[in-house]
């Protein structure tokens, strides 16, 4: 008769966003009990993201390490997808990244040409206008050209994270509603903190480094009399800002405008991004001005002084993961690996996988 073990170890995980829920639920698979405290939507990056799961299509010439850990976490998507179960949470299988002029175009030949000497396997197809646009008819006549990512594509946000939760709670864990504020308050053997731009007020030494980015994000509403969304996630550099829309069952969201944000709990939509949003996005797909706007909405991007996600065990007890930026959805799947190896190392490791591997015995 196998013996049993003592109680699974508890983890608690401050934090309710796409970050904290991944990193939940890799843990309670490791055979973990798990406490999930929720601050609520409004406090949620992943709330108002657009959910892309970009790799190549963030790429910046001079961050070839983020490069690299966002392809190594975005190749951990379709398990995880298939962990959830609900083909709902796919949005898009593929990206466009469209050019409005000639100062455009450049940008994006230098970013990929960074992309494919960064990633010599990467996916990157060269497009001139009109093939571009006989992948997307809605596309405007006036860019000159892009590429096509393959395999880059996008997850819902909203129902991502309700999917989550369903599985979270499927597999016996806790969710609470509580904005965590001090961890004196929170009891359990290992505590994450994944709390977005609010982790270094949870933390007690603080967080150096994470700093509040605001960006405004728009969800449109298609009508009876709204032409078809794109099936594409479409990434446009248009007159020299950056906007993109991504498809849903329902619209399309559009986003996202990116500025420091001076107050870290200022969420409040301000009227310029907005317009250049709808401006920008209405341009490169001119059939969305037959769409309702639906919501406006602004988040905090929690930004590293590099842009690597800051994953790293604070004290004996405490985890953190914060710091993910504008690839928090992206990254996630990568930063729960690397917590699952940073709590399998601590001192309840060996008894969360006893319990796994008691649950797992015929």
């Amino acid at each position: 008769m196998r013996k049993k073990s003592s109680a699974a170890p508890l983890l608690a995980v401050v934090g309710g966003g796409a970050v904290g829920l991944i990193c939940a639920l890799a843990a309670v698979d490791d055979g973990w009990r798990v406490r999930v405290y929720d601050a609520g939507p409004r406090r949620r990056a992943a709330q108002v993201a657009g959910g892309m799961l970009g790799c190549l299509g963030e790429a910046r010439p001079g961050e070839p390490e983020l490069l690299a850990a966002s392809a190594r976490s975005v190749a951990h998507w379709p398990a995880l997808l298939r962990r959830l179960g609900d083909p709902s949470v796919a949005a898009a299988e593929h990206t466009l990244l469209v050019a409005g002029d000639a100062a455009d175009r450049a940008y994006l030949d230098e970013a990929m040409t960074f992309a494919r000497e960064a990633l010599p396997a990467a996916a990157v197809e060269e497009l001139s206008a009109a093939a571009l646009r006989g992948l997307e008819l809605g596309v405007a006549r006036l860019p000159i050209g892009g590429y096509r990512l393959a395999g880059e594509g996008a997850v819902d946000n909203r129902r991502l994270l309700a999917a989550l939760r369903a599985a979270l709670t499927a597999a016996g864990a806790e969710l609470v509603d509580a904005h965590v504020t001090d961890l004196a308050d929170v009891a359990a053997d290992e505590i994450l903190v994944a709390a977005g731009v609010d982790s270094g007020a949870v933390l007690p030494g603080g967080l150096d480094g994470l700093r509040g980015e605001k960006g405004e994000v728009l969800r449109l509403r298609r009508t009876a009399w709204s032409v078809a969304p794109p099936q594409h996630v479409i990434r446009a550099r248009w007159r020299g800002r950056n906007v993109y829309l991504v498809p849903r069952a329902d619209g399309v969201v559009v986003g996202a405008t990116q500025y420091e944000a001076l107050d870290g709990q200022d969420r409040g939509p301000q009227v310029g991004g907005v317009a250049d949003l709808l401006a920008d996005a209405c341009e490169v797909y001119p059939g969305l001005r037959t769409y309702e706007l639906s919501e406006v909405a602004a988040g905090i991007r929690p930004m590293s002084a590099d842009g690597l996600p800051l994953v790293r065990r604070v004290d004996e007890g405490v985890l953190v993961a914060a710091g993910h930026g504008r690839n928090g959805i992206a990254l996630s799947p990568g930063t729960a690996r690397r917590v699952r190896e940073l709590l399998g190392a601590g001192a309840h490791g060996e008894r969360a996988r006893a319990h796994r591997e008691e649950r797992s015995a015929p």
